[in-house]
């Protein structure tokens, strides 16, 4: 994978998954996905087919259920759901990166067989429960604990801002929690926890800005009751654990970004060459066609970046610094664009039912989830030896 890294050189199977679903994203997902957006609901009639289409297990081995293929797959049909619905695209890449992924790279054998096939079906979802009222960028901050007690964990704390945590097919969250000291430090593992024990509540939805259709909540825990095989992965080793999981997060939330970023440009080449102003189409002005133009650079940049990620991500070499940088300047260039696009719209932009409107409200948290941008820079600083 490491020789291609244009769209036009990629190998015939990822060129037919990313039409396959760009075709979906048009005729399944555009159709509701203003009324979705207006409404702020879950879209289960869409996540279903997403389902039957195996996207949920596309970088998933098939004896788990998933479809054997790898995670640059997943980042490409993530590009293609960005850039129409947002909210589409981080249900699947939170179900995929945060549900599924710890299970299948810190998982026991049993926790594989008992959760990996629901997961990776699309009929069942999971979300990662790290970030806490007074633990966001800090989140070596935790405060949720978890104490042993005869064979069980018993979990008392909080999460916000926790994606998929609440919908009728939620099925688990993983939760990270301070499970005793360790030479002064704290010691933070990370616990499988099904939805429905007892104690465990997604607290109401939140009233957000953007994307509207995504579920998100704060989860409480009051003496949660878990047995004690359900922690993931090896004690006191959560933290660092699921700092591999962002990681490669990083370089999916990339590929959303840049699907935003291009569905920007697409609408307003549509838009410029339909709108007419002084008596002609408004895209054969040169402002506008300079302004479409800087919107494609930045949507190729960062297509770039995060293909290199990704190539680097599956040789098995390092990739730390080139996720953070994909992450940065593609949300960047989302948030960029979609501001752009706006502004070529007009009075139109700042309507609701115009899909650049939802970019714009949408684009925003593509700088601040999964490490804002100010993280992302403290990252590659740190990776440059500063």
């Amino acid at each position: 994978m490491t020789e291609f890294l244009s769209t036009g050189a990629l190998p015939q199977e990822y060129r037919d998954l990313a039409l396959t679903v760009r075709d979906f994203a048009n005729q399944v997902v555009a159709p509701v996905a203003a009324k979705h957006d207006a409404a702020h609901s879950f879209p289960y009639e869409v996540v279903s087919g997403m389902a039957d289409m195996g996207l949920f297990g596309l970088p998933f081995p098939e004896e788990y259920g998933g479809m054997g293929g790898d995670y640059f797959a997943l980042c490409l049909a993530l590009e293609e759901l960005g850039k129409i619905d947002q909210s589409v695209a981080i249900t699947l890449e939170a179900g995929v990166s945060l549900g599924a992924m710890p299970v299948f790279r810190f998982g026991t054998a049993a926790q594989k067989r008992e959760w990996l096939p629901q997961l990776t079906s699309g009929r069942a979802l999971g979300a990662f429960g790290l970030t806490e009222p007074m633990a966001g960028s800090d989140a070596g901050g935790t405060r949720t604990t978890a104490v042993l007690d005869g064979g069980d964990w018993i979990i008392n704390g909080s999460k916000q801002f926790i994606t998929n945590s609440g919908t009728d097919i939620t099925r688990l969250v993983t939760i990270t929690a301070v499970t005793g000291q360790n030479e002064g430090r704290k010691e933070i593992s990370t616990i499988l926890v099904p939805t429905g024990t007892p104690g465990f509540v997604a607290e109401p939805a939140y009233n957000k800005v953007g994307w509207n259709a995504s579920d998100t909540h704060p989860l409480s825990f009051t003496d949660v009751r878990v047995p004690q095989e359900n922690l993931l992965g090896e004690r006191g080793r959560g933290y660092a654990n699921f700092l591999r999981i962002l990681d490669e997060g990083r370089i999916a939330i990339a590929a959303l970004a840049v699907g935003a970023a291009q569905g920007c440009v697409n609408e307003s080449v549509r838009y410029a060459g339909e709108r007419e102003a002084f008596g002609q189409a408004i895209g054969r002005n040169q402002a506008i066609a300079f302004k479409i133009a800087r919107m494609e650079a930045r949507a190729y940049a960062a297509r770039t970046a995060y293909y290199d990620a990704a190539a680097l991500m599956l040789a098995g070499k390092p990739f730390k610094k080139q996720a953070s940088i994909a992450k940065l300047v593609a949300s960047e260039a989302a948030m960029d664009n979609a501001r752009d696009a706006t502004q070529i719209f007009g009075g139109y932009g700042f309507m609701n039912e115009f899909a650049v409107a939802r970019h714009y409200r949408d684009s925003k948290i593509l700088e601040i989830g999964e490490g804002t941008t100010e993280v992302q820079l403290m990252l590659i600083g740190r990776e440059l030896g500063l």
